[in-house]
């Protein structure tokens, strides 16, 4: 190893370099210079000449004690005439004052000794790096000195124990001739004793050479005391986890050394790589590796569950969750992401774990299987408007439902069942308007066939290749009925040339669609139609079990003022029931009256049954699936369930649409709200009415809907509107007496509608009347500057001849030099020889002074012109 220089020496150990230089001198080695060499031999000569001449050169005591006793008494209160109480309280101190050499000897002597313990084990480690043979011989002398530490301990102790009796001798000695000392004369040395009642006698020897040995052998044994105070701290600390290596080498006569942490370290590191019989002995076993295991994570999970899960500590959790960045502790949860990221960096599988709600524990034990039998085919009438949907229906069913609708167009998904000879089939008309999008969409997902119905004379329309789609993505199949083939105008070929264009190919074409050949004025074709239905029926197979609980969907629904929420059901599967409890979406209640599509009432509607029922507790959403369940208060616990996960997911959705669009919005202009209250009739026009409103409007207006509802116009519509400053819309529904007063003293603009598209078409006009004005620039007339006068009172004047349109005194104009303009502003005079006039027509001349400009030039253009508003739209 590296030598360290006396200077050097003398900074690590904290004394001067001539008193280190001295104590060198006094140790037998050969050091004069500061900058001599110091060796490790030496060194541990020095510390063995330090250890051996401790407080030798000190004829006075390193140590004095002086203790000090104070009692004093305190009385308790008197209390009902008996006497006060005295406790004597006795107060003991004392304090040892220790040398300051002798200290800084001490330190001298601790860091030297762990100076040499460093360069001991540095040296140690290298000689265990060489060879396995120097590692088991190093092993052999580690269990000699241990051996040997044990024997120099018991004679520690044993020399302790004999040096401790000849102090107390020592001690009555002094005592005795303390005594004898008080009849001799002043100048003889004295001993002065110092009892106390729980403490060892402390000799203090003022002067005598026969009381040196005695504190010499006192001071052996305090040292073996804190040496063995030492070794079994040491032991104490490594029963407890931290690990001390003990060191024995000759020269130091097997003193034991704690190594420093940095050593410390590197010494584990060399012991792993070579192990020896002394750290085998402590040494932990190896751990096994780890194994991967699938570990299934739900939506959130305690940290202490996935620790379990994953078979580890859950600290090693906690620590590899804040390296993440995941602050938790052992008893909080975390969501399903931040597990499953866990999971892979801790190397295991993961399987994400579908919780099980309450509502599918719940309907999951409802049962639905039994004997099925053929059901009745659900058909869907669609096609463009005034194709004769309705009426076509009207005819099947022997009634007219078209002289009930407003406008003699359907406005609502009638729903009828029936009786026919061929077979019982259930009728969904929808409307064909472009309004009713969504409800021919829900028409198509509900039903078993589509007949498309097209007039023979019209062809196909818009509406009609929208319900093909519909009936394609719902991959329903379709017959055509070809309507109106009574009309002279009518040509079936040319229907099914436009047909076979949008992919619907006619059987007599090669294809799978059948085409029907109808009228529903004349009744022809109406037989062929309901074969065409059954035929159709036959081929899909229908099926259904009537013996279970009712299951189905809700074709239309609304608010009633005197029977409460009405809902139009179309039945699926099972059979429903008066009373059964049932569950629609959000909303839920106990069926209270079943009405047939004629207003009969019925008690049971079986499978490809439509049916009117009350009870519900609200209006629900028209396309929602309804089911019937045995416990009322499972259906309520379920449908608040779902209104709560929907409000949250509405909520979510809104955040995310408006953190999306912020920065899109900060550089955009306003955007002029029209701010309406919709109330309507049923759900199903509700929602057609809103998906129309909602696609009005651009980047400068759009409509916003403040409110809207199934029912009639309430006071509480009527004072919203008033504060939002909203137009109230109402679709065959009213306002009542306090809505009417309110909206009266606000002056609230209130409309009443009974066709749908006339909503739209008004709503439209509306936005375009708060478009912003848009102006177009149109050129009036030019003059061509032909001569320039000088004028003393206008300035230059530009002889110029009219040679486009008309000048116009009051209008702006520019100026143009080579078809650039230089120049945009106003006349200042216009001239017709000597008469100063309003306008000058094509082909005359005229003399032009140009306000504020007199860089005017022959041959430059003087062209007039005007901004004109012109009208916009949607």
């Amino acid at each position: 190893m590296v030598d360290v220089t006396v200077i050097k020496l003398a900074e690590v150990v904290g004394v001067p370099v001539d008193r280190l230089l001295n104590q060198m001198k006094e140790a037998g080695l050969q050091h004069g210079a500061a900058e001599d060499k110091v060796s490790d031999e030496e060194k541990q000569t020095l510390l063995a000449f330090l250890k051996r001449s401790h407080g030798e050169s000190d004829k006075a005591p390193r140590k004095i004690t002086l203790k000090r006793k104070v009692t004093t008494q305190l009385k308790g209160a008197r209390t009902q005439g008996r006497t006060a109480k005295t406790v004597n309280v006795e107060v003991r101190k004392k304090r040892t004052y220790v040398k300051r050499s002798a200290l800084e000897a001490e330190n001298s002597a601790e860091k030297l000794e762990e100076l040499t313990a460093e360069d001991t084990l540095k040296k140690a480690d290298e000689e265990r790096l060489t060879t396995e043979e120097a590692a088991r011989k190093k092993a052999s002398e580690e269990k000699a000195a241990d051996e040997k530490a044990s024997e120099d301990k018991a004679a520690d102790e044993k020399a302790a124990a004999e040096e401790l009796a000849a102090a107390k001798k020592a001690a009555e000695a002094a005592a005795l001739e303390n005594e004898e000392a008080k009849k001799e004369p002043a100048d003889k040395p004295t001993v002065k004793v110092e009892k106390q009642q729980e403490e060892e006698p402390t000799v203090i020897v003022e002067s005598s050479a026969d009381q040196k040995l005695k504190l010499e052998k006192e001071e052996r044994e305090r040292e073996a005391k804190k040496a063995h105070d030492r070794k079994a701290k040491k032991d104490s600390k490594a029963k407890s986890g931290k690990r001390w290596i003990a060191e024995t080498t000759d020269d130091l006569e097997g003193e034991e050394l704690a190594i420093s942490k940095p050593a410390r370290k590197k010494h584990d590191q060399s012991k792993i790589a070579k192990p020896t019989k002394f750290l085998k002995q402590h040494a932990f076993a190896k751990p096994a590796a780890p194994v991967a295991k699938e570990v299934a994570i739900p939506e959130s999970i305690v940290v202490s569950e996935l620790a379990s899960r994953m078979s580890v500590k859950g600290n090693e959790v906690v620590r590899a969750l804040m390296k993440m960045g995941v602050m938790v502790t052992i008893n909080q949860s975390i969501d399903q992401d931040v597990a499953v990221l866990l999971a892979q960096d801790m190397g295991h599988k993961y399987r994400l774990e579908e919780p099980v709600t309450m509502e599918q524990s719940i309907l999951g034990e409802i049962n639905y299987e039994g004997e099925s039998v053929t059901r009745a085919p659900v058909v869907t009438v669609m096609g463009h408007v005034d194709h004769g949907k309705t009426s076509l229906l009207d005819y099947i069913r022997e009634t007219r439902v078209t002289a009930g609708e407003s406008g003699g167009i359907t406005q609502h998904i009638g729903a009828y069942h029936v009786e026919t000879e061929k077979g019982m089939v259930c009728f969904l008309d929808t409307p064909g308007h472009a309004a009713f999008t969504a409800m021919r969409a829900r028409g198509a997902q509900a039903t078993d066939i589509v007949i498309l119905v097209v007039a023979a004379d019209d062809g196909v329309m818009p509406q009609t290749e929208e319900a093909i789609k519909h009936a394609h993505s719902a991959d329903v199949p379709i017959i055509v009925a070809i309507n109106k083939i009574d009309k002279e105008a009518a040509d079936i070929e040319r229907v099914k040339t436009e047909l076979a264009a949008k992919e619907v190919i006619p059987e007599d074409w090669g294809g799978d669609v059948q085409f029907i050949p109808v009228s529903a004025h004349t009744g022809q074709g109406i037989d062929e139609l309901l074969d065409a239905i059954l035929l159709q029926a036959e081929i899909l197979e229908l099926k259904a079990v009537p013996n279970v609980s009712a299951t189905g969907l809700v074709i239309e629904a609304r608010l009633d003022k005197g029977r409460g929420s009405v809902a139009t059901l179309l039945v699926q599967n099972g059979t429903l029931k008066q009373g059964d409890t049932i569950l629609v979406g959000e909303v839920y209640g106990r069926v209270r009256a079943l009405h047939d599509e004629n207003g009969v009432k019925i008690k049971t509607a079986g499978p490809s049954i439509p049916v009117e029922i009350l009870g519900l507790t609200n209006t629900p959403q028209a396309g929602d699936d309804f089911l019937v369940l045995r416990n009322e208060k499972k259906a309520r616990e379920i449908a608040e369930d779902r209104r709560s996960r929907n409000k949250s997911a509405a909520q979510a959705a809104r955040s995310a649409i408006q953190l999306e669009n912020i920065f899109e919005n900060m550089g955009a202009g306003e955007v002029k709200p029209l701010n309406i209250v919709l109330k309507t009739d049923v759900r199903g026009t509700l929602e057609a009415l809103t998906s129309a409103l909602e696609q009005l409007g651009n980047d400068e207006v759009k409509v916003t809907l403040v409110t809207s509802g199934v029912g009639g116009i309430s006071e509480t519509d009527a004072n919203l509107a008033a504060s939002t400053g909203a137009v109230i819309i109402g679709f065959n529904v009213r306002a009542d007496t306090k809505a009417r007063k309110v909206i009266e003293k606000n002056g609230i603009d209130l409309r009443y509608y009974s066709v749908i598209y006339n909503i739209v078409d008004d709503v439209k006009k509306a936005l375009s009347g708060m478009l912003a004005p848009e102006y177009k620039e149109s050129i009036l007339g030019v003059a061509e500057v032909r001569d320039i006068f000088s004028s003393p009172k206008f300035g230059s004047i530009a002889g110029s001849m009219v040679i486009e349109g008309t000048i116009y005194r009051s209008k702006p104009i520019r100026v143009l030099r080579d078809d650039i303009v230089i120049y945009e502003g106003e006349l200042e005079s216009l001239r017709r020889f000597k008469d100063s006039v309003t306008e000058v027509r094509n082909g005359l001349e005229c003399g032009i002074g140009v306000k504020n400009y007199t860089d005017v030039r022959a041959g430059d253009k003087i062209e007039v012109f005007d901004m004109v508003e012109v009208e916009r739209t949607l």
